[in-house]
């Protein structure tokens, strides 16, 4: 058994439409690897530096991912499986589990706070930066309503 801690360059395409690695990013491992009948064992963590946006306010966002992983490398074809992974020599290549694992433990729906309250609907605006911001909209089924409402005020006003 042996204990390994390494710090890698993150490959390309480590990201969902929101949230990702940046490409190059550093990505620190730290490995177990151990020598059982059928193969390696490799046990790991990842952790790495997340950036995104907000997916309600489309603030930009930046998290810390710590993720866990595990994967058996075979000694030769014989002793694999259909989908394991094979020894190259004495190498073994790590990319496809470390991708595996970091994309499913990505974010899907980041947001900047769990109560972000997103932007307005009708101008865009932040409403973290505004709690009080509203619009007066008149729904347009009661539009002809407030037309007449608006006449007979000005009438009552002539009248008196």
């Amino acid at each position: 058994m042996r204990r390994l801690t390494r710090v890698v360059p993150a490959p390309a395409d480590l990201d969902v439409d929101v949230a990702g690695v940046s490409e190059g990013s550093d990505i620190e491992l730290e490995l177990r690897l151990e020598s059982v009948v059928d193969g390696v064992l490799v046990t790991g963590t990842a952790r790495a530096s997340v950036t995104g946006e907000c997916v309600r306010c489309l603030a930009p966002l930046e998290r810390t991912l710590e993720t866990a992983f595990q994967e058996l490398y075979a000694y030769s074809p014989d002793d694999a499986g259909e989908d394991d992974l094979l020894l190259e020599g004495e190498l073994l290549d790590l990319e496809p589990v470390l991708r595996d694992a970091v994309v499913l433990a990505l974010p899907l729906q980041p947001v900047c706070k769990e109560d972000c309250p997103g932007l307005c609907p009708e101008c865009g605006a932040r409403l973290a930066a505004d709690p009080e911001h509203q619009h007066d909209v008149v729904d347009p089924r009661w539009a002809a309503l407030m037309g007449l409402r608006q006449q007979a005020d000005r009438n009552e006003k002539e009248e008196s």
